[in-house]
């Protein structure tokens, strides 16, 4: 397990703690079939999480959107450039089949970079946003 619930904060709004407890669902799910080497699930769970982290990030930027959050373009541009580094590990993925590329991305850098993430800009974005649910 790369991510425990208890590592990513909560925040004040529901629909957003919702997003996060599926994502993490779904990349430790994807970390272990890295971390076992197993090709084909890498191929589908990728799917999977690119899916995911689109749906997570859009759902966060139309929210954002509709409240006019005054720092919409911040959190957005993180969200832009961590989808730019799925995207380039996914072709990279697809042209060397290297599953320890994968393995290090989500141990060294995407773990921390969604537990600062949440901590900073989404817990900002819900205070704005107070409980939508």
């Amino acid at each position: 397990m790369l991510i425990k619930d208890k590592e990513i904060q909560h925040v004040s709004n529901d629909m957003m703690n919702i997003l996060h407890e599926e994502e993490i669902r779904i990349i430790n799910e994807f970390h272990d079939a890295v971390v076992a080497k197993e090709s084909d699930k890498i191929d589908e769970l990728f799917k999977v999480v690119q899916f995911d982290v689109e749906d997570h990030f859009s759902t966060e930027e139309a929210m954002m959107e509709e409240s006019k959050f005054y720092a919409m373009q911040m959190h957005k541009s993180e969200h832009d450039t961590m989808r730019q580094k799925l995207d380039k590990l996914q072709k990279n993925w697809e042209s060397h089949r290297d599953p320890e590329e994968i393995q290090r991305f989500l141990e060294d850098e995407f773990k921390h970079w969604l537990v600062l993430h949440v901590a900073r800009w989404d817990s900002e974005t819900a205070m704005h946003l107070g409980d939508s649910m």
